[in-house]
């Protein structure tokens, strides 16, 4: 995977696109290569015993939570040069990475019943359910974003995830009709092997149905605000490493201090991001046609 050296400042068309819509998808952001050893470095996470990180649910779904701190293999996502300006833009340079999960659902067997995706369980959610409880549903603003990969082949059967266009602005739960699953104008986004699908935490979502005869295998790496608590289990052994640059440090979870460790001014974890963003919308070499 590229670095950031070889990054453009994003395409208006496709953040005018993801204001309007809550998503969108991001074209041929990670090389076929790439793809296939992050597909095994995944499976072999899957095979072993681990618990560590493990998420696990009764409906079949195997996973790990924090996999950037597992596997190198992994590591390049996390300043992604063909996705991060992306996130930048949509948030600010004051960013951290919240999550990176690895999510394993099972095809579902032909006459099974099933216990997810039914009129009682129809599974369409908001991310950060917890911001929406405590501050409402009015007050939640955009805190957060996902970019999601995809590693299994994507059939149209495959179970990618369904997003409701432009529910990131609506006040009211997602309305499913009776005996129904999804909501009227659910869609599945066209994604491609080697793209990435960007949702926001307002924007509706659920997981398709899987019936590909295949796993679904996804990474989901989630991007927040610095002030916003990280979802996975701190892994302070990766600040620790020399090898990392200081973007990588920031969006791992270097806080605000000094080099000598003293405490500094709130947001000046965010230099290196915003630095690196500054110059990179400033250099016309850079500028998109």
């Amino acid at each position: 995977m590229t670095t950031l050296d070889t990054a453009s400042p994003p395409d208006p068309k496709v953040l005018d696109a993801f204001e309007r819509e809550g998503f969108v998808v991001l074209r041929d952001v990670i090389t076929p290569e790439w793809r296939e050893q992050a597909a095994a470095a995944a499976m072999l996470l899957l095979a072993s015993d681990r618990p560590l990180g493990r998420d696990r649910s009764v409906d079949g779904k195997d996973g790990f939570r924090g996999i950037v701190a597992m596997d190198d293999t992994f590591l390049p996502l996390v300043t992604n040069p063909k996705v991060l300006p992306t996130l930048v833009a949509l948030l600010s340079a004051n960013l951290h990475l919240m999550s990176s999960n690895l999510i394993y659902m099972p095809s579902i067997p032909p006459g099974d019943k099933r216990t997810i995706r039914v009129p009682e369980r129809h599974g369409w959610h908001r991310d950060m359910s917890s911001a929406t409880r405590d501050l409402g549903t009015d007050l939640v603003p955009r805190m957060s974003i996902k970019a999601a990969y995809f590693l299994s082949d994507l059939t149209p059967d495959a179970g990618v995830t369904m997003v409701l266009p432009g529910s990131h602005t609506d006040t009211g739960p997602v309305t499913v009709p009776a005996g129904a699953i999804d909501p009227p104008g659910a869609i599945t986004p066209d994604v491609g092997p080697c793209d990435a699908f960007l949702f926001e935490n307002r924007t509706w979502h659920a997981g398709g149905l899987n019936t590909s005869g295949h796993p679904r295998l996804a990474v989901m790496m989630q991007y927040g605000y610095r002030w916003l608590a990280p979802v996975d289990d701190p892994a302070p052994q990766l600040l620790d490493r020399g090898d990392l640059t200081d973007i990588e440090q920031q969006l791992l979870g270097r806080p605000d201090r000094n080099p000598d460790g003293s405490v500094t001014h709130e947001g000046a974890g965010a230099a290196p991001l915003r630095a690196w963003w500054q110059h990179l919308t400033a250099d016309p070499g850079r500028s998109p046609e």
